[in-house]
């Protein structure tokens, strides 16, 4: 057992450890990087990954040798260049932040006179193809959210020429993957040697958990959501038993179709070969994808999510006939009739209703996240609280038109406490530096280990939190909650059998080694 940082070795010396909080689980996995063993660290978020990156390449940097430290995107980067600027003892000009702005001459000077080089993948991975640099004399490489490298070229790329030169990788992410492929895929892409894993309900992380409750709270349709979808339904299923007819669906019931399976009867259609047939096939398809996902926005999502999507169709350049034929369905023309007086009349999907009563309850003022998946979701929710005296506001993607620096005002208003609740995209789970809050809300499940894993990490982090996930019942909600518990369970379980199964090998092999110097 680890007792202080002191015990680590001398190069303790080059982390100002008189700010960080000694962490004994934090202390033993940093111990077994001194190895040298390529390894990844899954950690839930909030619970110090750049911590144990510190260390790592504070032992390098002991050791005379250099460390790079890649994040997936140049916000992520520049965090990391200020946190760790701001936690080691070492001159400040030899920790870089390289972005593809500068000019070659100047980066090979930087690679030449830096001990840190802090960096995108694609920016590290240009210099080293260019010749700037070499990871002759680096020590180690410190991938964040690693669990990004899968069918990232850059990332492939510099965990290939590492491994030629024998540098550690050590991966950092919540979560690996939710599947073994995937996961082995991350193992093979950074040459993963070991891995250490650690869950809120270790015994060694216990201690520094302030403790979470979650709760799940259902819902139910109101009458005007169950009248639109009554209209919508039946149309779905006219066109796709049209497609099941035509032999390229083997689903002719809505009910009984995975959500998943439209990319594949997408996929069929396109294999094709007669024309018309092939048209009238695309012509259903187009039609039971459209109304389906119009469909999962009335009845998961709102009315205002629903009339922005169809009022998208509408308004579409160049509508092909399916699409046209849609607009013009008597059912489709009668929802937005539906769906329009809802709005006019002030009412909104339940969920809504049950949030502002959370909000203004038993979360009053306490600083929340309430995460959604669609930018339509996002606005309503951000108008409607505030409508209700919550102080909230909207945080959402570049791809949106928002830029970096008024995401970094958002995020500063925040930790200021000049608003209480941020209602977020996936741009809020991983990566950027949002401060812990004491409750984080899913507005709707969603159905990956992952994603759940970084949403829940947001709270329970300085002090106890809750997360609560609103459902609506008899809809895609409640097989999303149930596949993402046991995605969750499955990637636990998997990561474990893996971790026994590097170890194992690794101790047949050192016993091989021993056999024959006998």
């Amino acid at each position: 057992m680890i007792k202080s940082w002191v015990e680590l070795g001398d190069y303790h010396k080059l982390v100002k450890t008189d700010g960080i909080e000694f962490r004994e689980y934090q202390a033993s996995i940093i111990r077994s990087l001194g190895t040298d063993k390529s390894t990844i660290v899954v950690l839930p978020t909030g619970l110090g990954k750049t911590i144990i990156a510190v260390f790592a390449i504070a032992r390098v940097l002991f050791e005379e040798r250099k460390a790079i430290f890649l994040a997936p995107t140049k916000p992520l980067s520049e965090q990391h260049y200020s946190s760790i600027k701001s936690m080691m003892s070492i001159d400040e000009s030899s920790i870089a932040l390289l972005t593809g702005s500068t000019k070659s001459e100047k980066r090979r000077k930087i690679w030449e006179s830096s001990k840190v080089i802090i960096g995108t993948p694609q920016t590290i991975a240009n210099d080293l193809k260019a010749g700037n640099a070499t990871t002759a004399d680096v020590g180690v490489a410190i991938f964040d959210e690693c669990h990004r490298s899968i069918g990232r070229y850059a990332y492939t790329y510099i965990a290939n020429e590492c491994k030629l030169t024998g540098v550690q990788i050590v991966g950092l992410t919540a979560s690996p993957g939710s599947d073994r492929k995937s996961i082995n895929g991350l193992i093979n892409t950074l040459g993963i040697e070991q891995i250490e894993i650690r869950t809120h309900s270790d015994v060694d992380v216990i201690p520094y958990i302030k403790g979470r409750k979650i709760r799940t709270i259902y819902v139910q349709k109101s009458r005007t959501i169950r009248n639109i979808e009554n209209l919508l339904k039946p149309e779905i299923e006219k066109h796709l038993l049209k497609l099941y007819q035509m032999g390229v669906s083997p689903f002719k019931r809505f009910d009984g179709m995975p959500k998943g399976r439209m990319i594949e009867i997408g996929r069929t259609i396109d294999k094709i070969e007669a024309k018309n047939y092939r048209f009238g096939a695309l012509f259903n398809y187009i039609y039971v994808l459209n109304l389906s996902h119009a469909y999962d926005l009335i009845t998961t999502e709102g009315i205002y999510p629903f009339k922005t999507y169809m009022d998208s169709m509408r308004d579409r350049d160049g509508k092909s006939k399916s699409v046209n034929s849609i607009i013009s369905n008597s059912s489709v023309i009668s929802a937005m009739r539906i769906a329009d007086d809802a709005l006019e009349n002030g009412e909104e999907h339940p969920k809504m209703g049950e949030l502002i009563t959370i909000l203004n309850g038993i979360l009053y003022g306490k600083r929340v996240i309430v995460f959604a998946q669609y930018r339509s979701t996002i606005h309503q929710i951000a108008k409607m609280l505030s409508e209700s005296g919550v102080s909230a506001r909207e945080f959402i993607g570049k791809k949106d038109g928002i830029t970096y620096a008024h995401q970094s005002s958002t995020i500063e208003d925040f930790r200021d406490g000049k608003f209480n609740v941020l209602v977020s995209t996936s741009i809020g789970e991983e990566g950027l530096d949002i401060p812990a809050v004491d409750a984080v809300i899913f507005y709707e499940p969603i159905p990956s280990a992952i994603r759940n894993i970084q949403r829940k990490g947001r709270t329970a982090r300085m002090n106890f939190g809750e997360v609560i996930i609103l459902v609506t019942k008899e809809t895609k909600d409640e097989t999303y909650l149930m596949i993402s518990r046991m995605k969750e369970r499955k990637m636990l379980e998997i990561v474990e059998q893996i971790k026994r199964d590097l170890e194992s090998g690794h101790m047949r092999r050192a016993e091989q080694t021993r056999q024959s110097k006998l």
